[in-house]
């Protein structure tokens, strides 16, 4: 008859595998869709450019994204870092992402410390609304990811210039 705690440590053995495999699933599935990502950043900026020689039509150039100084609404779309846009451009949950980890400088933190940094209740569902904005982040060049799941602010992209 086997033991109480043999059964147990194989138990745990099993979770721990499962976790593993799950945990390079997701790492798969998070750089196909970051490769997504950077394809359709890639098109639209093709897509936005005038062939040689022409100039673009005016409605274009509306529509091409936020304007120094202008605003993001809640649940607007992060737009991509670039040299003059400010902060104020991304939506108040983004801010204070990015005001969080200004504060603490060019030191690196996690989702939970994040969570736990904004007065967030740190269980899996807040933590996970965490990643996926500073992933967002990442990738779209406000914060750098230096390790897996670490994140820190790039120096001048807090302030907006």
């Amino acid at each position: 008859m086997p033991s109480v705690m043999g059964l147990l440590e194989e138990r745990e053995r099993a979770a721990r595998q499962r976790v593993e495999a799950l945990q390079a699933e997701l790492q798969e599935a998070e750089a196909a869709w970051e490769r997504f990502v950077i394809a359709r950043q890639t098109v639209a900026e093709v897509l936005a450019e005038p062939p040689a020689g022409e100039k673009k039509p005016l409605a274009e150039v509306a529509i091409q994204g936020p304007a120094r100084g202008a605003k993001a609404v809640r649940g607007s779309v992060v737009p991509a870092w670039r040299e003059g846009l400010a902060l104020d451009s991304l939506a108040r949950d983004y801010q204070r992402l990015v005001e969080v980890l200004a504060d603490r400088g060019r030191e690196a933190m996690d989702c939970r410390q994040l969570a736990a940094a904004l007065g967030l209740e740190v269980v899996a569902a807040k933590v996970e609304g965490v990643r996926s904005k500073v992933k967002r982040l990442a990738v779209r060049g406000w914060l750098a990811e230096g390790s897996p799941g670490m994140f820190s602010v790039i120096a001048g992209r807090a302030g907006g210039s």
